[in-house]
């Protein structure tokens, strides 16, 4: 049995349907099981959230019978009252420890290129405290490092689309933050090849190109049909007034300033899409994959 976090996500949502095709037997730990559509009556359902790991009943049910773990699950916003930091962190510690206990054997996590102590955003801080936890434990584990992931309806893409409606197209900061992009999909057949082959111990999930924040803003508005200029908004500006529409809107804001802020941090890697490759995975262009279906 394998348990899988995050299956309605970007790369949950593209994992699962080979996950099934490949005969494994999948348990998802999900909060809206309708989110899994049609597939939601080819697996077994665990009610619960990142939030609810301190709960032992609601892990122990989760884990039973479980030999494998896929830990997809993460946020890039506080979810009062829980913050990104117990979320993203704490709650991938305890999940871990008590994979440990129940006789899981191995256990892969999704961390992010660039997570390191010292970082600017308390996404990646949380996101390497993880990583160092899931290092350091006595299961066979692999951990997945990708760059910016995107599909073709996640939820960065689809804003950066609404906001091609508007005369210019606004971008926070100055977008200099390099990236190296890769579809969801491809993501998707990197674990499932990392599955098959029991790999590790580390992956960084490149796309085959490096790309701007500017770059890829100017990218999704021309694939839509709607080129704009981009007009740069000052950081003070941008956290000011996402900070002030959270305060209005709450958890229903379009966008909150941790998000962001992670469009100025850099997700390269020096190795590009070599780790990709040696998985048998060769990942398309950015371009390509959204002006196809």
């Amino acid at each position: 049995m394998l348990l899988l976090t995050g299956a309605t996500g970007s790369i949950g949502s593209r994992l699962l349907p080979l996950l099934l095709e490949s005969g494994e037997d999948v348990r998802c730990l999900v909060r809206e099981p309708r989110r899994l559509g049609a597939r939601r009556v080819d697996v077994q359902i665990v009610l619960g959230d990142l939030g609810e790991m301190s709960d032992p009943h609601l892990v122990r049910q989760a884990l039973r019978g479980v030999d494998t773990v896929i830990h997809l699950a993460a946020t890039i916003r506080d979810q009062p009252p829980k913050r990104i930091e117990e979320l993203n962190g704490l709650a991938t510690v305890r999940l871990l420890r008590a994979a440990e206990r129940s006789g899981v054997e191995r256990f892969h996590f999704f961390s992010a290129l660039n997570a390191y102590a010292a970082q600017r955003t308390r996404f990646f801080r949380a996101k390497w405290l993880a990583e160092q936890a899931v290092d350091s434990s006595p299961l066979a584990t692999t951990v997945f490092a990708p760059s910016i992931v995107y599909d073709h309806s996640d939820p960065w893409i689809t804003l950066l689309r609404r906001f091609s409606f508007l005369p210019v197209l606004p971008v926070s900061g100055d977008g200099r933050a390099a990236f190296q992009p890769i579809w969801a999909q491809d993501v998707a057949r990197c674990v499932i090849a990392a599955l098959a082959a029991e790999a590790g111990p580390r992956y960084e999930l490149a796309g085959p190109e490096t790309l701007t924040y500017d770059q890829m803003s100017d990218l999704v508005s021309r694939i839509g049909g709607r080129p704009r200029p981009l007009v740069h908004l000052p950081l003070p500006l941008i956290r000011s007034g996402l900070i002030a529409l959270r305060s209005i809107f709450g958890e229903a804001v379009f966008a909150t300033w941790e998000e962001a802020e992670l469009m100025e941090v850099s997700m390269v890697s020096e190795r590009g899409p070599a780790d990709a490759q040696a998985l048998g995975v060769e990942p398309r262009r950015m371009s390509d994959v959204l002006k196809s279906p």
